[in-house]
């Protein structure tokens, strides 16, 4: 099974251009969206630690942003409960695939956190600044202070081009992207055998 991870900015499009490979995705972002729905666990450890900001189930996005802008650290405190978790949830993922040719990663902080693995084909989603910054303004959560927290969890981003096997520029141009995935994904499956 050959395992492509796909990183990028936050707003670069990492999500659209993974499911464009056509192939399971794992969404890193829409597991801890469903944790804070339905998982009692991870409130009950979220409330434990965050006491003054988490209130009630299903976990509300916007008590955690006010945890998060309040005080750096309990960013960190998010993240000890929620990565766990969502590891699980990948090696579950990864087991109910395992007779797929490829699958799909969809992990914003994967190269941080050390969950690729060293077979792994790093694709670096590369968009400008002005199109990032155009794309998270449309959001209906949008933050930006949070967002500049989130970037200090991140690696610089030219250290995650220099990590990545592929560089594939989102223009958000629906043809050219899909064209730019098609390239990529048969340069892969040509070359199928030295990435298993």
């Amino acid at each position: 099974m050959i395992r492509i991870a796909v990183t990028g900015d936050i707003g670069s499009g990492k999500s659209y251009i993974a499911r464009l490979f056509g192939y399971p995705v794992f969404n890193a972002d829409l597991e801890v969206s469903k944790l804070y729905k339905k998982s009692k666990k991870c409130y009950f450890k979220l409330k434990k630690e965050l006491p003054n900001y988490i209130f009630s189930f299903p976990i509300k996005k916007k008590e955690l942003s006010k945890a998060i802008i309040s005080e750096e650290k309990n960013l960190k405190k998010i993240i000890n409960i929620v990565h766990p978790e969502i590891r699980k949830k990948m090696t579950n993922f990864e087991k109910k695939n395992n007779k797929r040719k490829i699958i799909i990663l969809d992990i914003p902080l994967l190269i941080e956190n050390k969950i690729n693995k060293k077979k792994d084909i790093i694709v670096f989603v590369d968009a400008t600044k002005k199109e990032i910054s155009k794309r998270l303004k449309k959001r209906v959560n949008f933050n930006l202070k949070i967002v500049k927290k989130l970037k200090k969890f991140q690696l610089p981003l030219e250290l995650k081009k220099k990590k990545s096997d592929f560089i594939i520029k989102n223009n958000f141009n629906n043809n050219s992207v899909k064209k730019n995935v098609k390239v990529l994904k048969n340069k892969i499956l040509s070359n199928a055998r030295s990435y298993t």
